[in-house]
């Protein structure tokens, strides 16, 4: 009997459907397919998808150079750990663990190698460069993380002080600082190189380069080894190895244990001194932040393209930086309506595409004819129509309260104001709205005045008191009572 393994799916699965249908009292028709069914193409895992590109990293000749130094790094670090335990050392252990970052160190190499082969995909459209910066960034937050976990072994130490074995110490303190600076030297690591160069200081290379510049007065021949700055992997290594030799002078001739306690610590406190400025600059990176050192230069090339003929102006200004030395940036440009688009666009995209490397451009012409249509329109109309003037309640007319008080008509003619009168009460409904004192509007339009005034256009019935006005274009009867 043969039996598959479990989670396997096969090639082509074969299958056999009946679809019985009932057609009314005639009777019934079935349907049978039959045939073969070809499900998705089976995934492949992660660990053979990594020995593929591996294998494709390996066929550049740089990659098999880093792998041999990797493997030798790997077996130093072994050897080390093994004397770290023979000999307690909480010293030697904090030092040991910069060999263990220069493994992370040279992965992070064969990562940029396998970057540059990689292309744009949909999926990652800016490439894979942020792999590495997301590597820096890891590997120098684990080494903050070991050196904080061997600040709370040393800590606990002081309690409670073991004896130190000095018999591998010393070996073991210059074969881990040749280890650390054969990696640090002979591997060209493009990412480590570029975060090195583009974080800030560290308070040891600070306080180094200030010593450095004493010593270069008196030897001028040192300025090219020591200035402008050294190395910070290889001050610490240099550092770390000299704490250690003074802690082996200390323990051999005073039986003084403690020192290897201080060492440890003092090792410590510096990689994270080290490392912070690295892990600042990478995480900077991964939050897609402007470069605070090309700001400048960024706003200069901005203000030389403004000037270009049909600019207007830029808008949503954005760049970051997407990688190890590649910035990505996006900007909208208003310009002119009679402006050419494309020679705007060409002449932006040559002045920013120096520094910015991914570059994005959106050209958009000045929309003002909504605005000049709604200015023009709100000038064609007199100002007693607007909102502001119907919504105020005016006083009754002084003809309209004669009347009511004396009974008789005014002798001067109507003035078109009286027709204004809006008096206390004015109400709206759905249907038509009304306003008190003997003025209303209904659904059929009619408007009653309480004046008798002779108008053009109307007539009057003295008889009655009534006035009527016949708007023949709107379609409405006006009264006035």
């Amino acid at each position: 009997m043969s039996t598959k393994a479990y989670g396997t799916i096969p090639d082509l699965i074969s299958s056999s459907v009946s679809l019985d249908l009932d057609a009314g009292d005639n009777g019934g028709t079935k349907f049978y397919t039959s045939g073969t069914i070809y499900p998705l193409a089976p995934q492949r895992s992660f660990l053979r998808t990594a020995m593929v590109e591996l294998q494709n990293v390996m066929r550049i000749k740089a990659s098999r150079k880093i792998l041999l130094v990797l493997g030798l790094n790997v077996l130093g670090s072994l050897l080390l750990l093994i004397w770290c335990h023979g000999s307690d050392s909480m010293a030697l252990t904090a030092y040991t663990y910069l060999t263990l970052y220069d493994i992370f160190t040279i992965l992070i190499c064969l990562l940029s190698i396998w970057v540059q082969m990689q292309k744009p995909t949909p999926a990652y459209s800016f490439g894979y460069g942020r792999f590495e910066v997301l590597a820096v960034f890891a590997s120098t937050m684990l080494a903050q993380l070991g050196a904080l976990f061997v600040i709370k072994e040393s800590i606990e130490r002081l309690i409670q002080q073991p004896d130190i074995h000095l018999g591998r110490l010393l070996v073991g303190t210059v074969f881990a600082f040749t280890l650390h600076m054969f990696v640090a030297y002979s591997v060209n690591n493009r990412a480590m190189n570029h975060v090195i160069d583009a974080s800030s200081s560290s308070w040891l290379q600070e306080h180094m380069t200030d010593m450095s510049e004493s010593l270069c007065h008196v030897v001028p021949g040192l300025s090219k080894l020591l200035l402008p700055r050294i190395n910070p992997l290889a001050l610490i290594g240099f550092t770390g190895g000299l704490a250690i030799c003074i802690t082996y002078i200390l323990i051999d001739t005073k039986m003084y244990y403690s020192a290897d306690t201080w060492a440890a610590i003092s090792i410590a406190v510096m990689i994270c001194g080290t490392m912070f400025p690295m892990s600042a600059y990478t995480g900077k990176i991964l939050l897609q932040t402007s470069p605070a050192h090309i700001l400048g230069q960024l706003d200069k090339l901005l203000r030389e393209a403004s000037t270009l003929d049909g600019v207007l102006e830029f808008r949503h200004e954005h760049f970051w930086t997407l990688s190890f030395g590649c910035l990505a940036g996006s900007v909208q440009v208003r310009v002119r309506r009679d402006a050419d688009e494309q020679m705007v666009l060409a002449h932006v995209y040559n002045r920013l595409s120096n520094l910015v490397n991914h570059l994005t451009v959106q050209i958009f012409k000045d929309d003002w004819t909504r605005s000049s249509y709604n200015m023009l329109s709100s000038q064609g109309f007199p100002s007693s129509f607007s909102s502001s003037s119907m919504g105020q309640p005016r006083g009754p007319s002084p003809a309209v309260d004669a009347f009511h008080t004396s009974g008789k008509l005014p002798s001067s003619p109507l003035s078109v104001s009286s027709f204004d009168t809006t008096s206390q009460g004015h109400s709206h409904d759905n249907i038509g709205h009304s306003h008190g004192s003997g003025h209303s509007h209904s659904s059929g339009h009619s408007h009653e005045f309480s004046s008798s005034t002779p108008f053009r256009g109307g007539n009057f019935a003295p008889s009655s008191g009534q006035f009527s006005i016949n708007s023949p274009s709107y379609g409405s009867h006006h009264s006035l009572h």
